[in-house]
């Protein structure tokens, strides 16, 4: 009786995957080294990666010893060998896959490029032959989600491009890895070592590892270089009877001031003596202040889009100051107790074909205690009918899996996770319910003071911004059981409704930029704004100088360098490119966090554990020098990113295999051979000296 093969990425996966089986066609296993089997199938598992490239002393010895002769080294056919640690689950895995009486292979590995590269490494060194092989594809490991997608299989052959995408992503890092980290380790390491009396130095160069660098120590010298500019602005006091209410002053035609050289901008003046000018010429107080302009509306606030990973490892960072390998290793573990869908997806949205089922995540929550009344209030009301019409769903936005959201089962494993797991769990849940929820809404009221200057002809403005939350709708679920005041869950949940990240401006609004709002919650002083109308009047009672200064951008922290990661478009200049790389960040959602990891790991960059504020060591600095002056275009955005699209766009079939490993092979080619004949060691030192400079001890 022939039988088919069950492969999965790991051990808990291919449980799943047996239990899943088991249950719905009875199969009765016994349990051997390494896999299951009963008479219909056989159930076994990688431990990650078992099959890995080899070095390039596998193909000749000579390229054991590090040499500017023996580089670039591109072979024309790549090597592959078994890894070491792992070899006795190869020789399981391939023992099964060979086996005579084995017909078919089911493909369980992860759904993506590096599940289907985990698989295909194996089966290539295996060298499985005469088999049928369907792809398994698969959103969470629910039991109906696994029977489904064994079902709905397809033959493996559909996912060659995917598979050849991961190949050349493979080829990239290992030859850049090994040409560009060879050349500029013999040029210049022994410089680097010497100068930081280190007992060695290799200067490690990476296709997305280097470029982060770049980012980071370009976002430290930005804040080096800032210069603080002070402003001073001027802020009324106007007396409403039962309350006082701010306003701020701001320049307008009529004003002493209009294009006056004091003003700093419309809001302020550059120095403090114009600002006391301006409170003196008006005179003894209180003045009257008349309504020039009062205008009402609403507004309305809608439910953040779902989470992709990127966006919950910069929540987790801000909410829990976990890393975004820590939030990974969660969203993983949630995802292997069935209790969330598959996390490494860059998609924040649903696809059709969820949202028609989408009642049966939702009723499962209605066991989920902190959010059990919103699941049934949503079920109640039904108002996840008219979902697939809204913004949450959009086929078009997704590649290989929608957005990150609860399944409604696995709420057994609850007590078995961690406090952090639980509450990444509850933010999962919480973004997902808030979505069928209504909009939040406000009331807001605009009014603009006009004040006579006393004798002159000259109209000095004020201006005054109020709202109030008339609707909390979709607020209503995002009061976060672990922030201590629903205020705090609030202002959280409205600020992780997925900002592009990292890109933090000079802050002028530090010290307010004039615009902000007062929220309030006095309802009823509220209603008497509202009916202020033009030319009713107030005393102006009090006047007061309020100084700010400019602030340098933010550093990154371990969340917002993902989501710059993930937003690689910001850093170019040029629409035309920026439009052309839209979606194509710098590395993937599989591989952003082990990246900074790894910066950590090797000493480029120090990550705060206790604020998860990122920034570059002295070393990371001098690399980032060494770099600039040898191969500059490794450390551009708008280069890394345009390799991920192409990696990309030979996974959809735009461009073959072909030609895209002609453009790597003479990129690297030429690249190497430039750092062998360029020497910098010169003007590197002299940078070197400059970086010191800001690491000196006190």
């Amino acid at each position: 009786m022939s039988k088919s093969v069950y492969i999965a990425e790991k051990p808990s996966v291919a449980k799943a995957f047996g239990e899943a089986l088991e249950h719905a066609y009875h199969y009765n296993y016994r349990k051997a080294d390494g896999y299951w089997e009963s008479d219909e199938a056989i159930i076994t598992w990688c431990v990650g990666h078992l099959v890995t490239m080899s070095y390039p002393e596998v193909y000749d010895e000579k390229y054991k010893k590090w040499s500017l002769e023996t580089i670039p080294f591109i072979p024309e056919q790549f090597r592959y060998e078994v890894i070491a640690d792992v070899r006795k689950q190869f020789n399981i895995v391939r023992g099964l896959l060979t086996r005579a009486d084995v017909d078919t292979i089911y493909i369980c590995t992860d759904s993506g490029r590096e599940g289907e590269y985990i698989y295909r490494l194996v089966d290539e060194q295996a060298h499985v032959e005469g088999k049928i092989r369907r792809r398994v594809w698969i959103d969470s490991q629910t039991e109906e989600e696994i029977l489904r997608g064994i079902k709905e299989a397809k033959d493996d052959s559909e996912y060659n491009a995917l598979g050849a995408a991961a190949y050349l992503r493979a080829k990239e890092d290992y030859l850049m890895g090994i040409n560009f980290s060879r050349a500029l380790t013999l040029k210049y390491g022994y410089s680097i070592k010497t100068y930081l009396n280190r007992p060695k130095c290799v200067v490690s160069v990476g296709r997305v590892m280097t470029c982060v660098l770049g980012i980071v120590v370009d976002r430290e010298r930005e804040i080096r270089n800032f210069v603080k500019t002070p402003f001073y602005r001027v802020m009324a006091g106007l007396d409403f009877g039962s309350r006082t209410g701010d306003a701020e002053w701001r320049v307008a035609e009529q004003s002493r001031y209009f294009n006056s050289p004091e003003l700093y901008n419309e809001k302020g003046f550059k120095e403090k003596k114009s600002a006391e000018n301006l409170i003196s010429s008006f005179g003894q107080l209180p003045v009257d202040a008349a309504v020039e302009k009062s205008e009402k509306k609403k507004e309305v606030k809608n439910a953040p889009l779902l989470y992709n990973l990127a966006e919950l490892q910069n929540d987790c960072s801000r909410f829990f100051k976990i890393n975004p390998d820590e939030t990974l290793a969660i969203a993983q573990e949630l995802y292997e107790k069935k209790m969330t869908t598959y996390p490494r997806t860059d998609a924040r949205v649903l696809s059709t074909a969820i949202s028609k089922v989408i009642n049966q995540n939702i009723g499962g929550l209605q066991n989920y205690g902190p959010a059990a009344i919103y699941a049934k209030s949503v079920l109640q009301h039904e108002s996840y009918k008219g979902i697939a019409k809204t913004r949450y769903v959009n086929d078009k936005a997704i590649t290989d899996h929608y957005a990150i959201i609860p399944t409604g089962q696995g709420l057994q494993n609850l007590k078995s996770l961690s406090p952090t797991s639980a509450k990444v769990y509850e933010i999962i849940v919480r973004r997902f319910l808030a979505i069928f929820y209504p909009p939040a809404t406000y009331q807001k009221v605009a009014i603009t003071w006009a004040v006579p200057m006393p004798g002159t002809e000259f109209i000095e403005h004020f201006y005054s911004n109020f709202k109030v939350l008339t609707g909390k709708g979709y607020l209503h679920v995002m009061d976060y059981s672990f922030f201590k005041k629903k205020e705090d869950a609030q202002t959280g949940s409205q600020n992780s409704s997925g900002s592009s990240g990292g890109s933090a401006d000079a802050d002028e609004n530090a010290e307010g930029s004039g615009d902000e709002e007062e929220e309030m919650t006095d309802e009823e002083f509220f209603e008497e704004l509202k009916k202020l109308k033009k030319g009713s009047i107030m005393p102006l009672k009090e006047l007061n100088l309020k100084e700010g200064e400019t602030a340098p951008p933010k550093r990154y922290n371990s969340g917002t360098i993902i989501l710059t990661m993930e937003n690689a478009g910001q850093f170019i200049e040029d629409e035309e490119l920026r439009a052309q790389i839209k979606g194509s960040g710098i590395g993937t959602s599989a591989t952003r966090a082990g990246i900074l990891t790894k910066l950590v790991n090797i000493g480029y960059l120090n990550l705060n554990k206790k604020t998860q504020i990122i920034t570059p060591t002295q070393l990371g600095e001098m690399i980032y020098e060494t770099v600039t002056c040898s191969m500059k275009p490794m450390l551009n955005p708008a280069l890394t990113a345009s390799w991920e699209k192409g990696l990309t766009a030979v996974a959809e079939g735009q461009i073959s295999e072909e030609e895209y490993m002609k453009k790597l092979d003479d990129f690297v080619r030429r690249r190497t051979i430039a750092a062998k004949q360029n020497d910098y060691r010169g003007a590197l030192n002299a940078r070197f000296n400059q970086v010191a400079v800001n690491y000196k001890k006190k």
